[in-house]
């Protein structure tokens, strides 16, 4: 193993951790790393990328699924819109420019950090009322929660405006090769009102699907490049399930002051961009 593809593992590693504690996926961490320390060309990081998010969406979703956080239903419900939006950013990516996507959904991010920093101590969401559709899809439900060591039932409400949002994430997914699970737990955490952890394992567990969408796309064009992205999907694999045990332990409270601030740069970083610079 040379030295870089070590390095590559390691960084994949804690991109693994960390996206699968907060729901993001590797991808927000591996991309600016393969191009700022290693000089990877853009494409193949993005390529990189869209496989790291599909192994910490492996990784992580095992160990959600089996301990029963992820509301498999809503995942699948919210997965037709995101997919969906997937394909056509993967599709329409050459055909316009980003710049403005990149600003307007940097402020949109800034927005929702705000909308999280509200909540301040709130452990689990209060006096939520159950949209009609949630109801009839049977999207509610219950999970036992290791940090507070009780089970949590929860009502799930903002079923339309989460899948707009949705369709959203799903276009930046595939246009701008980011990570939308920003979004994504955004969506289930404001719109929806479902408890932090929920938002995080849904999310990791549709993050593979919309990312293996854009994957395709990325692949035959020859953009996914097996000797960067086969220790990247290894290191956010390893890494992806040591994380799923820790945020079991974590209190909501503790995940979302790590998520707020990552929010803000992720928002910064986006505007930065669509500000046009580099």
């Amino acid at each position: 193993m040379t030295l870089i593809t070590s390095q590559i593992l390691f960084i994949s590693v804690f991109a693994g951790i960390l996206g699968s504690i907060l729901g993001l996926g590797g991808g927000t961490v591996v991309t600016p790393a393969l191009i700022l320390l290693f000089g990877v060309d853009i494409q193949h990081a993005i390529g990189a990328s869209l496989i790291s998010v599909i192994a910490t969406s492996s990784g992580a979703a095992v160990a959600y699924i089996r301990d029963k956080i992820t509301n498999i239903r809503i995942g699948m419900f919210l997965e037709v819109a995101t997919t969906t939006g997937a394909i056509t950013g993967a599709f329409i990516g050459g055909l316009i420019d980003p710049t403005y996507l990149y600003f307007i959904f940097g402020i949109f991010l800034l927005y929702s950090a705000y909308g999280m920093a509200k909540k301040g101590k709130t452990e689990l969401p209060q006096d939520v009322v159950m949209h009609p559709l949630a109801a009839k899809l049977k999207l509610s439900s219950t999970y036992y929660d290791k940090a507070l060591q009780k089970e949590v039932p929860y009502k799930v409400a903002g079923v339309p405006g989460a899948l707009s949002i949705m369709y959203g994430a799903g276009v930046i997914s595939g246009l701008l090769g980011i990570g939308s699970g920003s979004f994504k737990v955004m969506a289930m955490d404001l719109c929806m009102k479902l408890p932090l952890k929920v938002s995080s394992a849904t999310s990791n567990f549709m993050m593979g699907v919309t990312a293996a969408a854009s994957a395709g796309v990325y692949f035959q064009r020859g953009d996914i490049d097996p000797h960067i992205a086969a220790p990247v999907a290894l290191g956010v694999l390893l890494g992806a399930t040591i994380g799923a045990k820790i945020m079991q332990r974590l209190k909501s409270k503790t995940i979302r002051k790590v998520f707020i601030p990552f929010l803000i740069y992720v928002s910064l970083q986006m505007m930065y961009k669509g500000m046009g610079g580099h």
